[in-house]
């Protein structure tokens, strides 16, 4: 016989009573032996959640440094220090500091979504060991030991049930079912199933909500459902961006570009027999200029607005990245109880006097529709409590749908007072109450349609009551359960005198079939729209739920998710399926129902190896190695667990799948502004490298000193850029597709862009600096610096947008921009007619006319940029 204490693998669920205690070695009426226990225990472990020795802190301090864009701005550091520029070291190192403090934080992500996971665990469990009931500390469970449950307890361990009374226990967290889980004890038949369909197991994590039951433990620690769950949390590291991925490699890229240009420059000054000191400091200044150092510190500025924004709008950002990746989505997984939903059951439909009507439309005014709405308000067991409305989300369905059409539980209690009250057990499938009533006594039933129709001989019509027309009934219950809608069936009964016998069986005969309602958990309202909103944006939504198929598949149709060529796979067709067939599928499933956690990580990992950027919304335990597998995790913030909260980048504080879609768009506004900035920033800094590059070629004196590039780097990358950050959404930002996961920074024509303007920029100045020089202009030079200056201003207007002129997105919709131009304007004349600055930055005043024609021949950037606009439009038409 195998040993007890070994990895569970059997399907507990399969197996009888008996016969999972006779693997187990235990006795279910009288449990282990406490010797027995304490083997077991000292070969197992404790029944507790192992965390992976994590790095040490040093160690996670320094890993913040290895990355090549930080070892990038320490080079600039050193590079500006050496040159004597130590406010440039300064902001760069504190760059890094900033960056690594960021990182450093990260890190403790996954160890406080392990210590969630640990508060799940159950205190305290009562099991049998030598025949009696005693206390023991969860974490003292072995396999094979008798736990006793009932109403209110965490489940310690993973049980096989082996008796029940009305036992249920609430699943949302593991399996996302959204309604408490009635539990069996009789062995299942098929030996795969999803979680969701094992009903006769009782499962660490979860949690115990009406009746009793006795179990045996099967699985402890991480052996069990919610260990496999922390080890898959283990497991998932921390996955870069597209936009940090696309970074590093543009940093490599410009560097050592920027570095041979200036080796070039370097080696071609020396032999032009320029001053070997002059020569070193321009290439050095000219690497600094090159390099964007302040492009980290933008990127992490605007991403923290941007998170700000995303806060006021109700949804949270827990990393920074995770802004910059939303832009870049193109499909979202989403949960659909309470995201999708309402999380909030709902009688919709109702089946009255041979009719179908939805809820509104039933006039309480008739006989059958008030008798009905009577049997819904006193039939349940729901109570007004201090915190609301209290009892089962099904109960509490039918007294609103009851209350809202004017029949009050209380005053009709009144009048017919409850006299016997048979509860719901599992084996009926019922329950029924019976009242006073003038003239006698009247039952009410309601319960599973199979089983109410079963025990009824007539239904209502709007003369009265007629013979049972059976198989009509049974059509239309059908109809409403493949509808989506989850079919009660009510009936009542009318009784001359209470049975001498106080039984179910005495009283549930000969019943009145009043109806059937249909119970739904409604979409939002405005869930519809977002999901519309998601496939103008080239966004695929995926709803993958714990719910069973049909209820999935209706609200999906419902909200626009299962539209024509879409398909639907349940967690039992998954475990059939490879992920060579599940690569080739993934891209058509819409809608995954009966999910296990595995499976739901499964699903990530498939969309993204076929190029897919995935979030992945939820709010349970079992969504927690997805939502961290994700390249965005999206975290319920009201129903959400403290496990998917840790886990996740992003948590919506109203639980709204709108909200997502409001994230989404402030996303793309947020690269489409880091696009905007990197575009500016590169076409200035290959414009500042092509003219000192191009000039000696051409037989003209190095047109800037070491200072006047310094200077430009920091007025003109510094402020304009981080005004671009301000842009506001462009029209068409959510009418476009995602930009492709293999898309570089300069794709869909932005080298093109930053070729053609950088070398505009630097033929312009070139030209100006050759006519200056050759006409004997003394002020040459300070002319060349305030036209390389001044037409990077001009270039940041049109900057605004790719496609809009700017007149047509106002001068002043973005004051930012306009401001920062002004002020580096400003900043120029400062430079140009202050007598301390010219001697330190080697300009002299000029004239009004040789302004002017530094104002005149930088704007030709200006119009070029817009024309192209102008002339891509028409293009276009």
């Amino acid at each position: 016989m195998p040993d007890p204490t070994s990895p569970p693998g059997l399907p507990w669920h399969a197996l009888s009573g008996e016969a999972v205690a006779m693997h187990l070695e235990t006795d279910i009426a009288h449990g282990l032996t406490a010797s027995a226990a304490r083997v077991r225990l000292s070969q197992s472990g404790p029944n507790t959640l192992v965390e992976a020795r994590r790095r040490s802190t040093l160690r996670m301090l320094l890993s913040q440094f290895s990355d090549f864009m930080i070892l990038l701005l320490v080079a600039s550091a050193i590079i500006s220090g050496f040159i004597g520029d130590l406010r440039d070291t300064l902001v760069i190192l504190g760059i890094v500091v900033l960056n690594a403090a960021v990182g450093f934080a990260q890190e403790f992500r996954a160890e406080r979504a392990m210590a969630a996971l640990k508060r799940l665990a159950a205190h305290g469990a009562v099991v049998v060991r030598d025949g009696l009931p005693q206390v023991v500390q969860a974490e003292m469970l072995v396999r094979g030991d008798v736990v006793l449950l009932e109403a209110g307890n965490a489940i310690p361990a993973d049980l096989r049930l082996v008796e029940v009374t009305s036992f249920k226990v609430g699943e949302a967290a593991l399996t996302g079912e959204s309604l408490p889980v009635e539990k069996y004890a009789r062995p299942l038949e098929n030996d795969i199933l999803p979680l969701a369909e094992r009903q006769n197991m009782a499962f660490k994590g979860t949690v115990a909500l009406y009746g009793r039951a006795r179990g045996v433990v099967v699985a402890t620690g991480m052996n069990t459902e919610l260990g496999h769950i922390a080890g898959m949390l283990e497991g998932v590291g921390e996955r870069r961006t597209p936009l940090q991925r696309r970074l590093t490699a543009f940093g490599r890229q410009l560097t050592i570009l920027a570095l041979v240009i200036c080796l070039v420059i370097f080696i071609t000054g020396l032999m032009r027999g320029e001053p070997p000191l002059l020569i070193l400091m321009t290439a050095l200044s000219l690497a600094v200029a090159a390099i964007p150092e302040a492009m980290p510190a933008v990127v992490t500025v605007l991403l923290a607005l941007g998170a700000g924004r995303m806060a006021r709008a109700h949804a949270l950002i827990r990393r920074l990245s995770a802004v910059e990746t939303l832009g870049s989505v193109t499909s979202i997984c989403s949960d659909k109880t309470g995201t999708l939903t309402r999380n909030e059951m709902r009688v919709v439909e109702a089946f009255l006097a041979g009719q179908r009507y939805m809820i509104g439309d039933i006039d309480p005014a008739s006989e059958p529709a008030m008798t009905l709405l009577t049997a819904l308000a006193v039939c349940n067991d729901v109570a007004r409590g201090t915190n609301g409305i209290l009892g089962d989300p099904t109960e509490v369905a039918l007294w609103r749908a009851a209350t809202e059409a004017g029949v009050d539980k209380a005053e009709r209690e009144n009048v017919c007072p409850r006299l016997l009250n048979f509860p719901f057990e599992s084996e009926r499938k019922r329950m029924t109450t019976v009242h006073a009533a003038s003239g006698g006594f009247v039952a009410f039933t309601k319960g599973a349609p199979e089983t109410v129709l079963a025990r009824c001989t007539t239904m209502m019509s709007e003369a009265g009551e007629v013979a049972l027309d059976l198989k009509t009934a049974q059509a239309n219950a059908e109809l409403m359960a493949q509808d989506g809608l989850r079919v009660l069936a009510v009936a009542w009964r009318h009784l001359d005198r209470l049975p001498e016998e106080r039984s179910p069986d005495s009283v549930e005969r000969d019943l009145c079939l009043l109806g059937f309602v249909g119970l739904l958990d409604p979409p939002r309202e405005e869930v519809k729209a977002a999901v519309a909103i998601c496939r103008a944006a080239g966004i695929t939504p995926i709803m993958i739920t714990g719910d069973h198929p049909v209820t999935a598949c209706a609200i999906a149709r419902q909200i626009g998710i299962l539209q024509d060529g879409g398909s639907v796979m349940t967690g039992r067709e998954l475990l059939t399926v490879d992920d060579i067939t599940l690569r080739h599928r993934v891209r058509d499933v819409r809608v995954y129902a009966r999910i296990d956690p595995r499976q739901k990580i499964r699903i990530v990992v498939a969309l993204q190896e076929v190029g897919e950027i995935v979030a992945m919304t939820g709010d349970g335990v079992n969504d927690a190695p997805a939502l961290a597998r994700a390249d965005i995790g999206v975290a319920m913030g009201k129903i959400g667990t403290d496990v998917a909260r840790e886990s996740a980048s992003l948590i919506l504080l109203d639980d709204n799948f709108a909200t997502i879609v409001t994230a989404v768009h402030e996303g793309r506004r947020i690269y489409d502004n880091i696009l905007k900035f990197i575009r500016f920033v590169v076409a200035c800094n290959f414009a500042e490298i092509l003219t000192i590059f191009i000039a000696p070629f051409l037989g003209l004196p190095l047109p800037l000193t070491p200072i006047q590039i310094l200077w430009m780097n920091l007025v003109t990358d510094g402020l304009p850029g981080l005004a671009l950050t301000a842009e506001p959404a462009e029209a068409d930002i959510m009418r476009r597709s995602p930009r492709s996961s293999h898309a570089g920074l300069f794709a869909k024509g932005m080298a093109w862009h930053v070729i053609w303007v950088g070398s505009l920029m630097a033929a312009i100045t070139l030209l100006t600096q050759a006519i200056a020089v050759f006409s004997g202009d003394l002020h040459w030079r300070t002319m060349t610096f305030t036209v390389l200056t001044l037409t990077q201003m001009w270039q940041v207007m049109a900057s605004r947008s790719q496609r809009e002129l700017l007149f047509k997105q106002s001068v002043f919709s973005n004051p930012f921009v306009l401001g920062a131009a002004l002020l580096t304007f400003i900043l120029q004349l400062g430079v140009i007619y202050l007598p301390p600055l010219n001697a330190i930055f080697d300009t002299a005043p000029l004239t009004m006319g040789e302004l002017a024609v530094c104002l005149a021949a930088a704007s030709i950037v200006f119009f070029a940029i817009e024309g192209s606009k102008l002339l891509a439009g028409i293009r276009k038409r």
